[in-house]
């Protein structure tokens, strides 16, 4: 009984590496299946999929927050820049400079990861860290 077990596993390790073998010697145009061959439902799916990642590219979604103290005679980090930016680039920075007596919050926005006004170094650190690796 246990021969038969060890054989049987034998040859579903050789299967499998048989077909690895396969897989690996085919070119990608010969995995690649044609959009032909495939169910009506399978063809709406993946419409639907690259219609999604599409309107993916133009959300907010790449984000990036920086705390600093704006003045030396305050602590806490109490200041802070948020970079929200979509994968094109485009999106917004808001800054709020905390002093003693009061909080000031400015907004700048960003156009192919550039911005028309001037950006302190903690929103350049913010705007840098919200875009994505390369």
């Amino acid at each position: 009984m246990i021969v038969v077990a060890v054989l049987a596993l034998l040859c579903s390790i050789a299967a499998l590496a048989a077909a690895l073998y396969v897989a690996r010697t085919m070119r990608a145009d010969e995995r690649r299946v044609d959009a032909g061959d495939l169910p009506p439902d399978v063809l709406a799916l993946r419409q639907e999929v690259a219609a999604l990642k599409l309107d993916l590219a133009d959300s907010l979604r790449n984000v990036a927050l920086v705390r600093y103290d704006a003045f030396t005679d305050s602590g806490g980090k109490l200041s802070w820049s948020l970079a929200l930016v979509d994968d094109h680039g485009n999106g917004v920075v808001l800054t709020s400079i905390h002093g003693r007596t009061d909080a000031r919050t400015y907004a700048k926005s960003i156009l192919d990861w550039r911005c028309d006004q001037a950006l302190s170094p903690e929103e350049q650190d913010a705007v840098e860290n919200a875009r994505p690796a390369r």
